[in-house]
């Protein structure tokens, strides 16, 4: 069976915390990951630094020619949020590969995900898309 996208979710505890605070360093990560992934960037990374309390701290969305890389790097506790969705295969490894060279987390979660939006399959065998 043939997915539409694939989807890894990492979360990442006790970055260098100087690390996570350095917008040189995210963009830098950014344009690495796609590179690494194979994909193709579709304009520059938005990067901004914004949210108070707990909630303080970057958050990276790159647009890819097939979706997007999205990050959020809490500063209050050196964490960071990452999500990968492409409906192109790519290697979770080499996604990992890339945070832990510019965050060196402790810990690492992950979540690999196959996504397909459900179709319905009538007894001929073929698809119906929408419903009426």
């Amino acid at each position: 069976m043939s997915y539409w996208g694939y989807h890894l979710i990492i979360d990442a505890s006790r970055c260098i915390g100087t690390q996570i605070r350095c917008k040189a360093n995210i963009d830098l990560f950014a344009k690495r990951l796609v590179k690494k992934i194979d994909m193709v960037a579709y304009g520059e990374p938005q990067i901004q630094h914004f949210g108070s309390g707990n909630k303080a701290g970057y958050t990276l969305v790159q647009l890819i020619e097939t979706s997007n890389i999205c990050a959020h790097f809490v500063e209050e506790t050196d964490d960071m949020y990452l999500d990968v969705f492409s409906c192109k295969p790519f290697s979770p490894l080499d996604v990992e590969e890339m945070v832990q060279l510019h965050f060196a987390p402790k810990m690492v979660s992950r979540m690999f995900l196959n996504r397909q939006a459900p179709r319905l399959h009538l007894e001929n065998g073929s698809k119906l898309d929408t419903l009426k």
